[in-house]
């Protein structure tokens, strides 16, 4: 006898849908996503590990950490479209997309936890004996820093517009405003990226410079995956109103997406005041 679990599961969906029936949507995506993460940390410790000691293979432990990565990359925007994205491609959300915004609120809510462990490592470093060797040659602020700094925040600005777009129903400048804060948010991680390869080939300040180094770079370099996440965000974003999927009634996903990204460069600021401007007080390159 046909039943709904014999319809297409398609979708990225792994596993069958409400199996065992009564529990929902069955999916392996979160699995997926967990052993990645396993191999995250496991890359990170034998590279810990081996690198004073040449008991294990440090390059080994960067390989894993790379593959890691890519596995957890994977899993996530594969669980998040499965969650998410598929049921709100072409159909009304009969909830009001209260789930997707509650979800959205919920993943927030582990990302300040995730960063609040990071930041008690950088603040149990911070308050022992600070000098200026733990920098950069030059010291951390630069006018690369402040462009960086407003990019994102412009970033954050033309997003609060667009959504004014779509609440007024205007297509073309909802998907223009997508669009510019796409390009904006792009800026942003080029720029983190021209500052990290100054910093490392330049200066010789790498991961393994220290104990402030690896907290910076464990720190920025967290924040700017978490862009690099939202740059897909808005890319589906652009691609749904292309569409035309989104009208002054339903745009719940462009909400939740701008709460992220609004997250996000409200953080940065903190980062800047912490860890740039922070570190640099009290030292030769403090300019106040």
């Amino acid at each position: 006898m046909e039943t709904e679990d014999a319809e297409d599961h398609g979708h990225l969906l792994p596993a069958v849908r409400d199996w065992p029936r009564g529990y929902g949507e069955a999916s392996w995506w979160p699995f997926f996503t967990a052993v990645g993460l396993a191999i995250v940390y496991l890359g990170a410790t034998v590279y810990t590990v081996g690198k004073p000691t040449d008991a294990l293979s440090p390059t080994v432990g960067l390989y894993l950490f790379g593959a890691g990565l890519a596995l957890t990359g994977v899993g996530m925007l594969a669980w998040i479209y499965q969650a998410f994205v598929q049921d709100f491609w072409g159909q009304h959300s009969p909830t009001g997309g209260l789930s997707l915004q509650i979800g959205m609120l919920l993943f927030l809510a582990t990302d300040v936890a995730t960063f609040g462990a990071l930041f008690a490592y950088y603040f149990f470093i911070r308050v022992g004996h600070w000098q200026a060797s733990y920098l950069p040659r030059d010291g951390l602020l630069s006018g690369l820093l402040v462009a960086n700094t407003v990019v994102l925040l412009l970033s954050s600005f033309a997003l609060r517009w667009t959504e004014v777009q779509i609440e007024r129903n205007r297509h073309r400048r909802f998907v223009q405003g997508v669009v510019l804060t796409f390009l904006l948010g792009l800026g942003f991680v080029v720029g983190q990226a021209i500052e990290y390869y100054g910093y490392v080939v330049h200066e010789g300040f790498t991961l393994t410079s220290g104990i402030f180094a690896s907290g910076f770079f464990a720190l920025t370099g967290f924040h700017g995956l978490h862009v690099v996440f939202g740059l897909f965000l808005l890319a589906i974003l652009a691609l749904r109103g292309a569409y035309g999927q989104y009208d002054e009634d339903r745009h719940v996903s462009v909400t939740t997406v701008s709460w992220y990204w609004h997250f996000i460069s409200a953080g940065w600021l903190f980062f800047v005041a912490v860890i740039y401007i922070g570190s640099t007080l009290g030292t030769s390159f403090s300019p106040f």
